[in-house]
């Protein structure tokens, strides 16, 4: 196994979280492959683990001025996954691969002028545990709901970023039921909340309201505080892991039935 950048062999295997073998994956789009293509000139970063053609793990990390964290002279890691399916090249985690990746990132981001790596990570114990990134000697510096920012500072000076906020929310609409989605095209698993909710919002005709909010843009992230999420009439829906087509369905459904006649 070695970590490299990422080249075109193993482009496909990446813009997919490491599974061309899945069918749900199709309902992403090429979100990612957009993201990707905007994100290279702002100094996107990305390595995979590899093992021949085998694609065993990535990371990808930003500066972190566009990255979802305020601060300065970092970088933001966005995810680090390693696979871990029976499917596919098989489960290769456990074995340290994803602290070789963080690793050679946090190299990377230091030769670059880096002062620190932020990241992000989650409560609950399933992917990006904010647990793990503090048994690799990250510190909890800022929550939003289940979200932790981890920090790792490389120098003493290093300032300490903080989460970028929710500063508002959509709105529901007399008479029409609105279905808003909030997408950066970072993640396949938002992606697909996003492709699932805009067709199910479609069999509904006029009676609902689609609004697509495309958070690549800097300036609209900043304005919402919000990177990817979905809302219905100004409920957020949970999204983690991606509700089905089917989930989503029901929930506008409800919201429709209930509509003044």
């Amino acid at each position: 196994m070695e970590i490299i950048d990422l080249d075109e062999k193993h482009l496909g295997d990446f813009l997919v979280c490491l599974e061309p073998w899945s069918e749900e994956m199709k309902d992403a789009g090429d979100h990612k492959a957009l993201w990707r293509r905007r994100m290279k000139d702002k100094g996107l970063r990305i390595k995979v683990a590899v093992d021949g053609d085998k694609t065993l793990g990535m990371i990808q990390y930003v500066p972190i001025e566009h990255g979802f964290a305020e601060g300065r002279d970092a970088y933001f890691v966005h995810c680090i996954w390693v696979h871990g399916y029976k499917q596919g090249v098989g489960n290769h985690q456990k074995r340290g691969i994803g602290k070789a990746l963080l690793k050679a990132a946090e190299e990377d981001a230091a030769a670059r002028g880096a002062k620190g790596m932020a990241a992000w990570g989650i409560s609950l114990p399933f992917f990006m545990k904010a647990s793990w990134f503090k048994k690799q000697g990250y510190v909890k510096v800022d929550k939003t709901s289940i979200q932790i920012l981890m920090w790792k500072p490389f120098v003493k000076e290093a300032v300490t970023p903080k989460w970028i906020k929710e500063k508002k929310r959509p709105q529901g609409k007399e008479g029409i039921v609105v279905v808003t989605s909030f997408f950066n095209g970072w993640c396949p698993g938002m992606n697909m909340t996003f492709e699932r909710a805009k067709r199910a919002a479609a069999e509904f005709g006029d009676k609902v309201e689609f609004q697509a909010i495309p958070t690549i843009d800097r300036d609209v992230f900043l304005e919402w505080g919000i990177p990817d999420a979905l809302f219905i009439d100004g409920k957020n829906v949970r999204t983690g892991p991606p509700p089905s087509f089917e989930k989503i369905h029901k929930k506008i459904m409800k919201k429709v039935k209930r509509l003044k006649k």
